[in-house]
Parts: structure tokens; C-alpha cells; sequence
């Protein structure tokens, strides 16, 4: 784990912003008015998805993906100009929010600047062309860091982009090597002292491969000793398996325990439902009682809490990275109530320091889970299919009160009588 990284960041919110999809307009300047209504759901970060130019060769659909760079030192004119971009940045500060940006730093597109002026930066295949190493990335052309001079000019394009923002989201992090993430990060802590560091580590089965294949990819182990967030990319496939119904729920919770053994003590890792390159939530899960279930799960876990834009309205479509889709803000469905609730019980009830365990009722899809700190044991219970269900607890018989929503909770012999809302308590030791 990085030594700098900050326990508090275990409890932020971090709100994820497609530009291109965000408003009809499309730009830097739409997204302005936006922010108080972002900032009320309890968003701490907003991270964009890359700003940058998009590469015109290999193009993938009339957009072209935000994930094929082509200069990482300047902003996308379709978003409009770096002057757009800072007053954003100025708007986002003047609110107590924070801002992140996305940098692809595993490869660039086959037209990047950095191509054109660097050749000898990147991967090349036999016959000496560009090339990468995941095929269906056609849109992209590799790095290589083998290359020193290569480590400098990313670093320097770094060290710029602190001057403005506040956090990375590193793309393919596990990719890019991990000595590389170190020396950055000590560069630009220089520059900008508390700057987070978000890792976009990958699902286990891809890194798998990549290793089996003889290519560098770093354990999550590995990249905490330069990120202070990482993807939970680790244990998503057992989750999606339980979400097709081809896992019980208990394969889960038992891979989320898992992780308390795994990592440092104070590893953070990023809690989502959803996200640009994962299906709509909304679009998994059968109603929207359930979907409430769920959410109020996710702001449960330990970790930062990630929303992607839209997910408040509960959009079941995911938009493209390659055309120009604005979320439907019109779904006539609004969690934000929830959300700000349950931000308020993450932020004043759930502590960085808390001891997380979980357990399931795989017969009735119940997950039970536990936080405990030093004053008081936090219990949830999140009925993923609404089901009305008795659940055994070893807590005192009492009355208690769901910190989601105020109502009471009543523990009798030794059982609680879940109706199929979610509920989270306080249990004072």
C-alpha cells in the first residue's frame, strides 16, 4: 500500500462523468450546471473519463473511443478548450469537490502525437510496425517501458495535469509497470502533496492470461505499492456469476472476506455496480426494490463507492464509448433520496478502521454483513430479492434503528424480521 495513502478515502464517493454522454451538448462548459446536483448526492470526486484528443486512424464507430489518445497534453476539442476545462476544474474546487482524470498510459492511438515524434517509445511487431497486445483493441497502439526517455515524458505529462486536478484514474493500471507508478507518484506528490491514485486493476482471469502469455501484468498486491484505490476486478467475476444465477450467493461473500486476509490492512478497494465498461445494474437486476437492496449494499462494503453517471435514474442502457449517447435523465426513477442517505451513514456511521465480514442465505438471497470498530458493530442486511425473511443474528434482543431511513428494527430471541427492505444498524459495544 502506498504510505501516503489517506484511511479517509475509504469513505468517499467518487462520481464517474462520461463528458460526450453527460448532457446533449457534450462539453466541459454542460456539465457546470450540473454540479450542485452532484455534489447534493454526496459526491467527494468527480473523475472524467479521458478528456483528451481522440486518434482518427483505426477509429472504432463516428466518435471514436476516449480510451484511443492521441495527445495526452492537450483536451478533446469536441469537450471544448483547456481554458473550458480549467473553469470546470475552478467550479468543481469552488463546491469542495475534487476532480480526476482518466490517463491511458498502456497505449495511445495509432496517430497519437506521441507516435508521430517518438517512434521508439512503442511496441513493435516483427515486421517492425506498431502493435498491441490485446487484439481486439484495434484501436490502439502499445507503450513500451523498457524505454527510459519514455518514463520522463509520461512523468512530465503528469506532473503538468497536478498542477490542475487531483487525482488519476489509471487506465489498465496493471499493465504499465508498477516501478513506473511509484516513480510518478513521488513526482507528483512533490507537486501536489495528498494526490489520490485510483488502479484500473484488472478481472483476475484477463491478468491470468496476460501472465500465462509471458506479459507483464501486475498483481493486485503489486500495484498497491503505488495506488491508493484499486478496481475490485478480483472477485467481479464471481459477483457477475451470482448475478447470472450461475453462483450461489455465498461465493461472494466468501471472496469479499477473502480480500480482509489478502491485502494491507488498509487497502482500499473501489465498490461499484456498474461502471462505463460493465453492464447497466439496472438492467441485471429484476425491480427496483431489489436495485435498492443492492445499492444500499454497495455503500455498505468497505471501500470507496463509485457512481456512474445515470445509475441515480437508474438507466438500464449503457452508453457507448463510440458514438454520442446522452443518458435519459427522463426515466421518471430517482434513487437520489437513497443516496444521500446512504452517504450520510457511510460517511458518519462506517469508519476506515472497521473489521468487514459477510456471510449469505444463499436460500433466500440475504447477505448479512458486519462492520466493526472499536465503539460499536455495524450489522446490514440486504435482501437482494425483496423476500420478507427472519434472519439470526447474535445480537441483543432490542429495538433498533435503521440509520437508512429512521424506521425501527426490532431483534427478538435472537432473530430479526427482515420485510425485504434494506437495513443497516448500530449495535453499541
Amino acid at each position: 500500500m502506498a504510505q501516503t495513502t489517506d484511511p479517509a478515502l475509504q469513505n468517499q464517493v467518487i462520481y464517474s462523468v462520461y463528458v460526450r454522454a453527460h448532457t446533449p451538448e457534450g462539453t466541459f462548459s454542460a456539465v457546470t450546471p450540473d454540479l450542485d446536483r452532484i455534489k447534493a448526492l454526496g459526491a467527494d470526486y468527480i473523475w472524467f473519463m479521458p478528456i483528451h484528443p481522440i486518434g482518427v486512424k483505426g477509429r472504432k464507430g463516428s466518435r471514436g473511443c476516449p480510451y484511443a489518445n492521441r495527445d495526452y497534453r492537450a483536451v478533446n476539442p469536441e469537450y471544448g478548450t483547456m481554458d473550458d476545462f480549467r473553469r470546470l476544474c475552478d467550479e468543481i474546487h469552488a463546491r469542495g469537490m475534487k476532480v480526476m482524470i482518466d490517463v491511458v498510459y498502456n497505449h495511445t492511438s495509432p496517430d497519437s502525437v506521441l507516435w508521430e515524434t517518438h517512434p521508439e517509445f512503442f511496441y513493435k511487431k516483427p515486421d517492425g510496425s506498431p502493435g498491441n497486445h490485446v487484439g481486439e483493441w484495434t484501436d490502439v497502439i502499445d507503450l513500451d517501458y523498457s524505454v527510459p526517455a519514455l518514463w520522463d515524458y509520461q512523468i512530465e505529462s503528469l506532473t503538468q495535469w497536478a498542477a490542475l486536478v487531483d487525482g488519476f484514474r489509471c487506465d489498465v493500471a496493471s499493465f504499465v509497470p508498477v516501478e513506473f507508478w511509484k516513480k510518478a507518484r513521488a513526482a507528483v506528490e512533490a507537486a501536489h502533496p495528498g494526490f489520490v491514485w485510483l488502479a484500473e486493476s484488472v478481472h483476475k482471469s484477463f491478468g491470468e492470461e496476460m501472465r500465462g502469455r509471458g506479459l507483464y501484468c501486475a498483481t493486485d498486491a503489486e500495484a498497491f505499492e503505488a495506488f491508493d484505490i484499486e478496481y475490485e476486478y478480483d472477485i467481479r467475476e464471481v459477483f457477475d456469476a451470482y448475478l447470472k444465477g450461475e453462483a450461489p450467493l455465498s461465493r461472494w461473500t466468501d471472496a469479499l472476506n477473502a480480500q480482509e486476509t489478502e491485502y494491507p490492512a488498509n487497502y482500499n478497494k473501489l465498490r461499484f455496480l456498474e461502471n462505463h465498461d460493465q453492464p447497466r445494474i439496472a438492467s441485471l437486476v429484476a425491480s427496483e426494490d431489489d436495485l435498492k437492496n443492492y445499492t444500499a449494499m454497495l455503500y455498505f462494503l468497505k471501500g470507496a463507492t463509485l457512481l456512474y453517471a445515470g445509475q441515480e435514474w437508474e438507466n438500464d442502457h449503457l452508453p457507448s464509448l463510440f458514438e454520442k449517447e446522452p443518458i435519459d435523465r427522463g426515466t421518471g426513477k430517482d434513487l437520489t433520496p437513497l443516496l444521500r442517505a446512504l452517504r450520510a451513514v457511510k460517511r458518519d456511521a462506517l469508519s476506515p478502521d472497521d473489521a468487514f465480514s459477510a456471510r449469505a442465505m444463499d436460500k433466500c438471497d440475504v447477505a448479512v454483513m458486519e462492520r466493526a470498530g472499536a465503539g460499536a458493530r455495524k450489522l446490514g442486511i440486504f435482501s437482494l430479492r425483496s423476500r420478507a425473511v427472519s434472519v439470526e443474528l447474535d445480537v441483543p434482543d432490542g429495538s433498533y434503528v435503521n440509520l437508512i431511513d429512521g424506521s425501527r428494527v426490532t431483534v427478538l430471541r435472537g432473530a430479526l424480521r427482515c420485510d425485504g427492505t434494506p437495513i443497516i444498524f448500530r449495535v453499541d459495544k
